[in-house]
């Protein structure tokens, strides 16, 4: 018997990077030697003494049933980082503990909109934020940030997409998939146009941690006291501690919203993993120096790769500023090498060049691919040689 699905399953878009993964899984089973840079995790495991303070809580016997919204003393923890690397100040009842990131600001969009509310999205965006919006009843607004505006919106573009049934814009700094930060003056005026129009901000900070040169990470909820009363902060220790697996993310902001996610996470989650929770309160707490470690070496890698990657025949890339990914326009590249579409050359790409990437079309940016670069460095420099091979043997004009 076929079943009848509920209406807002076919609402959504299948993900192109599992996709992918999944094509690059099933070759790699057949013994074909296939290197990823699909990734959307640090590489490094989980640092010590997190593991260690896991294990120390489960030897505890703390291995039962928390608070639906988390452990006072992660929240505490959260609070204390939140004063620690942004100088604002949360109540306990202000932060929502939840199952990873993803999960909380899929809880936020269930309590927050309404039935064709409409909320603002960035492109390039991560995958998950219109279907998450889209689940919720509501209405995904697309404005464009092209690569002229290193793929960030400005505060005029916001403003000619306000209408009536606008409740909320989202910020993903860092970005997935581009790796651009907003600067404090962007944020600001960003900040003020919101305010003008009484619309909501969701700040996304997951990759807050992964910031490279001169470049400064600034939580939209500083600029103003305003815009903190607005925002709805979304992080957690997946990408700066490599805790993707923990399942550990937060929501800080307004009390009343994090009430009802409180409520609806209660009859959805039971709670968050009592065992990470553990974890992350060390990540926390504890010594930060791996953090550090981390970033560093994700700057290293991008400092010996990004030059190899701008190399390659039509590739046009903008050198990120945090995360760990690359965008680079590969339109002219898929067509000069006879690819009617980039997921086409995507695709030859892991057939033929024997190297996963994931095509940017799954980020509303179809002339992009975006590569990890949270993998080794060996693997990354064979990957790029690959790719470089590859676009050489196909390129239908003489290359100089």
């Amino acid at each position: 018997m076929k079943p009848q699905l509920a209406n807002r399953v076919y609402t959504l878009t299948p993900s192109t990077t599992l996709a992918i993964t999944a094509k690059a899984k099933e070759l790699k089973e057949q013994g074909i030697d296939v290197i990823g840079l699909g990734a959307g995790e640090p590489d490094y495991n989980t640092p010590q003494n997190i593991l260690d303070a896991a294990l120390q809580s489960m030897n505890d016997g703390y291995t039962k049933y928390t608070p639906a919204g988390g452990l006072p003393a992660l929240k505490k923890a959260i609070a204390d980082k939140l004063l620690r690397d942004q100088k604002l100040s949360y109540q306990p009842s202000e932060i929502l503990i939840g199952i990873g990131a993803k999960h909380v600001l899929y809880t936020f969009f269930q309590v927050f909109l309404n039935e064709l509310d409409e909320v603002i999205i960035p492109i390039p965006y991560w995958v998950s934020y219109p279907e998450q919006v889209k689940l919720a009843g509501g209405v995904p607004v697309y404005i464009e940030g092209t690569a002229e505006q290193q793929y960030k919106i400005s505060a005029q573009q916001i403003k000619n997409a306000i209408t009536d049934k606008t409740r909320a814009i989202i910020i993903n700094s860092p970005s997935n998939p581009s790796g651009m930060l907003y600067s404090e003056v962007e944020l600001k005026e960003i900040a003020d146009v919101c305010k003008e129009a009484d619309i909501w901000i969701i700040s996304d900070e997951i990759y807050e941690k992964l910031v490279y040169g001169d470049a400064q990470h600034i939580s939209i909820a500083q600029v103003s006291e305003d815009a903190k009363e607005r925002t709805m902060i979304i992080n957690g220790v997946s990408k700066s501690h490599s805790m993707t697996g923990w399942r550990i993310g937060f929501a800080a902001g307004n009390k009343q919203v994090v009430k009802a996610m409180t409520d609806l996470a209660s009859h959805s989650t039971s709670n968050p993993v009592t065992t990470s929770q553990y974890a992350a309160i060390e990540a926390y707490n504890g010594p930060q120096d791996t953090v550090e470690e981390m970033r560093a070496a994700f700057e290293s890698r991008l400092e010996i790769i990004f030059p190899k990657v701008v190399a390659i025949p039509g590739f046009k890339v903008l050198k990120p500023q945090g995360a760990f990914y690359l965008l680079p326009d590969v339109s002219e590249t898929a067509r000069k090498t006879g690819y009617d579409s980039v997921d086409a050359f995507v695709d030859a790409l892991l057939t033929e060049a024997n190297v996963a990437v994931i095509p940017g079309s799954g980020f509303g940016s179809p002339s992009t691919i975006r590569l990890s670069y949270a993998t080794s460095l060996d693997l990354l420099e064979t990957a790029v040689a690959r790719i470089d091979s590859f676009v050489r043997s196909k390129w239908q004009e003489e290359l100089l």
